[in-house]
């Protein structure tokens, strides 16, 4: 008897994976919840484990290839070497996004399809028509995302790409034989995609600050021991700047906000998403209602993210709904950067490298561990004067930690 592996439920607006590698040979000993192979989204890398024991069938979907969620990938033979028959009928049925039946040709790109409420009402709003729009969904539906974009093109957006691509010009013959080609992994190529629709969409601007570092960095060093003790987790910088942070969004609320079409969505909760650099890119968790939870509870949480992040155990719900960011790009010695926004939100926190510089305090030059500060941010909906009292906020936050405490 033979248990199928199947593509799992990948998600909210994921609609297909790559194979990234299989662990196992057909023929292989399998055990019951043993990953057998990974599987690439455009938001993260997750492992598919064996339904039961046995030993691995036919491989239906190799390394490469893109399948669709429920879609069978091979299957379990329990108690001996699978047949290639057992499994080969179900090959064409269920392997993952088949080329589609050629359209007629004089059907428009968005023509004929349903793409939904969010579209129809963008387009009654808009005038935009969703059949001059490039789809980027499944099937080549039209989102909401692709109307958004074709209103701020001026009214029709081309099809994107899956991945973005450039030409180049030929190298050198004695050039080329030094290069090395590598596809981008599906994550590489979301990253890519949305960073440039950021920049294409939003009115980003960056306002920058500087804050003092010696009330967290004395407070740490005085509690760092018994904080570690009690509650397991080290004690380090992030917890206070995401508390810095949503004390500078309650008073700031269009930073936590996000445009909807001719709507501005205010978002009375805060989901603070931390970005973690792994191997194969950035991520993006997040810590949901960081407003409910002590300097400890995010500590931990951020500590969790971290290290599953690192290995490629992150969940896809873990990485949805974020209404503001945090980067840290101080981890790798950054001075100062301009960050990139995490569309829709509209604003996000660069943090960098702590240096002692000289300042001046009560007429006196003195040395002080100093930190600069950068808030990009969406001209659309937050106006300078907002984006220069949520950055002082933040600042004044973490240059008198009990304001934190004491919520101030």
């Amino acid at each position: 008897m033979a248990t199928e592996i199947r593509v799992p439920t990948l998600g909210e607006s994921v609609s297909e994976a790559t194979i990234g590698r299989w662990f196992k040979k057909p023929g292989d000993a399998v055990k019951a919840d043993e990953p057998v192979l990974e599987l690439e989204t455009d938001k993260v890398t997750l492992e598919v484990n064996a339904p039961a024991s046995g030993t691995l069938g036919e491989i239906i979907a190799k390394d490469g290839e893109t399948v669709a969620p429920g879609a069978v990938l091979g299957s379990i033979v329990e108690g001996g070497a699978a047949t290639a028959s057992a499994a080969a009928p179900k090959a064409e049925a269920t392997k993952a996004a088949p080329a589609a039946a050629p359209a007629p040709a004089a059907a428009a790109p968005g023509a004929a399809k349903d793409h939904g409420p969010a579209v129809s009402r963008i387009a009654a709003e808009s005038g935009v028509n969703p059949a001059n729009v490039g789809g980027t969904g499944k099937d080549g539906r039209v989102t909401k995302g692709d109307m958004l974009a074709a209103i701020a093109t001026g009214g029709a957006a081309a099809a994107a790409p899956a991945a973005p691509v450039s030409v180049r010009a030929p190298s050198a013959p004695v050039d080329a034989e030094r290069e090395e080609r590598v596809k981008m992994t599906k994550l590489r190529q979301t990253i890519a995609r949305r960073l440039k629709e950021a920049q294409n969409t939003a009115a980003m601007l960056t306002t920058f600050n500087d804050v003092d570092m010696s009330a967290v960095m004395s407070l740490r060093s005085q509690y760092k021991d018994v904080f570690e003790k009690k509650h397991g987790t080290k004690l380090g910088f992030m917890g206070f700047f995401t508390k810095a942070v949503v004390q500078a969004l309650k008073d700031i609320p269009a930073v936590n906000a996000e445009i909807d079409g001719q709507d501005l969505v205010y978002k009375n909760y805060y989901h603070i998403g931390v970005a973690v650099g792994t191997e194969k890119g950035l991520v993006v968790p997040v810590v949901r209602d960081a407003d409910n939870l002590s300097i400890a509870g995010i500590e931990k949480t951020i500590a969790d993210f971290g290290k599953r992040a690192r290995d490629g155990k992150l969940g896809i719900e873990e990485m949805q709904g974020g209404t503001f960011t945090i980067t840290n790009g101080g981890i790798y010695g950054s001075l100062m950067s301009t960050p990139i926004l995490n569309a829709p939100q509209s604003g996000i926190l660069g943090m960098h490298r702590i240096e002692e510089r000289p300042v001046v305090r009560n007429g006196q030059v003195v040395v002080r561990p100093m930190m600069y500060l950068a808030l990009s941010y969406d001209h659309r909906i937050v106006d300078g004067k907002e984006a220069v009292t949520f950055l002082v906020r933040v600042k004044d936050a973490l240059e008198d930690p009990a304001r934190l405490v004491l919520d101030l």
